[in-house]
Order: C-alpha cells, then structure tokens, then sequence
C-alpha cells in the first residue's frame, strides 16, 4: 500500500508523530513498570525516516543509528500545542477533581446513592461551575493549600 502526502500535510504529519508520542510516552521513565510503548516511538522515527525526502529535515536529527526530534521541532508550535492541550487539561481535571471532593462533602453516601442521574448532576454542576468560574477568571492565582490550626 501507498500513501501520498504533499509537502505541508507532510510537515503536519511529522508533528503530529511527536506529539502522539509526547502524549504516550511523554511521562514514561522507561524504567521496568513504567516502559515507554515501543509502537509509537518506533512509528515517530519511522515518519521521521522520511523528513530528508520531503524537505524536513530541520525537525530530525541523526547521530548515525539513531533518529530524533529536533531541537526545531521540539521548541517550535508542537509545544504551544502540547502547552494550550495540558492547561486545557489541567483545568478541566482540577475543577471536576474539586467538585467531585466538595460534592461528597456536601451529601453522604446514602443521600448520593439514592439520587438518580439527574438528580446527581443537577446537584453536582453548582460545584463545577464555581470551580470554572474560577479558574477562568483567575487561573490557579488564588489556590491555596490552608493548613488547619490544632488548638
């Protein structure tokens, strides 16, 4: 089988390769239990293989047995990507995380169990919607861990 790019879907493609990878194998020490998934990274150096025939090769580097990404491609748009994706992320995870905790402070387990879905969501979104507003408006500025006072 054969697959053609132009130049520019190309370029997107190398991209989007490390980015794949970033996401997958990003946070992978690749210590025993925690190995990086040998499929992606081996598929990124495959599409990297191709940089130099279609004009890329700013976003590779080589040091004759292995191939890599740039530091071009590391530092360019991928990161403004990955940057927007994780504080994208970390917002949405942070608010549920704390309107999940604040909600089950709020009802007991009992008073949750019976509530039907709808009852559950209708109850739960005034927890998230603080925790949007908040981060929307002010990031994670004013989050601050207090320590309580054992007298």
């Amino acid at each position: 089988m054969k697959i053609n790019f132009t130049k520019k879907q190309f370029e997107v493609l190398i991209k989007m390769s490390y980015i794949g990878n970033w996401v997958v194998n990003g946070v992978r020490s690749d210590a025993k239990g925690d190995e990086q998934i040998k499929e992606y990274k081996d598929l990124e150096k495959y599409i990297f293989s191709f940089a130099k025939k279609f004009g890329m090769e700013k976003y590779v580097d080589e040091d004759g047995k292995e191939i890599y990404p740039s530091l071009e491609l590391e530092e360019g748009d991928v990161m403004d990507f990955i940057d927007y994706y994780d504080n994208d992320t970390l917002s949405e995870e942070l608010a549920s995380r704390l309107a999940m905790r604040d909600f089950y402070r709020a009802y007991s387990c009992k008073e949750i169990e019976k509530m039907d879905i709808k009852e559950r969501i209708e109850k739960d979104h005034p927890f998230l919607e603080k925790y949007w507003e908040e981060l929307d408006e002010h990031g994670i500025e004013r989050l601050e861990i207090v320590e309580e006072k054992n007298d």
